[in-house]
């Protein structure tokens, strides 16, 4: 014979005794630790290695240079000469050259009397470059210098102009070979006076 059960849901009465005893449970935990809590909080000592800054010294050897600076008008000066030193340079190549060539019978008597007589012109040409525009006016040392180069450079110009006249002589190249020497010291001379001119204004 079937039992009749009036509660078709009997575990919905269980429920209740389970949170009942959750609740009883969680509250006598929370007053045993509130109460009879045996754990000591040690404060943790942190070790904070001191940093020292050591100073450092340097012992510092300073060189000192002496720069001299010059005015632009100056280094344009110093400019100019150092290119008619050049230009000296390659004129007496030329002239040597030339010479050189007559003596070895190398040109015909005509073809040195042009060639002569052109230098002359050269030499012209490098005296006008020589004597302008100069220095400035305001550096009495440089004017008196420039004079020199000017005086060196004509000297070179009638050298020229007594080799032609050498050449064409009736001697035997006695005043020819004078000349040349006369020309070669002069440019020789005068190249000096420039590399002069130059480390005075330029030395520190």
């Amino acid at each position: 014979m079937d039992t009749f059960n009036e509660d078709p849901k009997p575990g919905r009465l269980v429920l209740p005794l389970v949170l009942i005893g959750m609740i009883a449970t969680t509250y006598t935990f929370i007053n045993r630790v509130a109460t009879d809590n045996s754990l000591e909080l040690e404060p943790t000592t942190e070790e904070i290695a001191e940093v020292v800054e050591t100073d450092v010294v340097v012992d510092e050897t300073s060189t000192t240079s002496t720069t001299t600076t010059l005015p632009t008008e100056v280094v344009s000066y110093l400019e100019e000469i150092s290119s008619e030193r050049i230009q000296s340079i390659d004129l007496a190549t030329k002239v040597l050259e030339a010479n050189d060539r007559w003596d070895n019978e190398e040109v015909t008597y005509q073809e040195a009397k042009d060639e002569f007589a052109a230098f002359i012109e050269d030499a012209q040409q490098f005296v006008d470059t020589v004597t302008e525009p100069g220095p400035p006016s305001t550096f009495a040392g440089l004017v008196k210098s420039h004079e020199e180069l000017k005086s060196l450079a004509n000297l070179i110009f009638l050298d020229t102009e007594e080799l032609l006249e050498g050449l064409t002589s009736s001697d035997t190249g006695e005043r020819r070979a004078a000349a040349l020497n006369s020309f070669n010291e002069n440019v020789t001379q005068f190249q000096e006076k420039i590399d002069e001119i130059v480390a005075v204004n330029t030395s520190s």
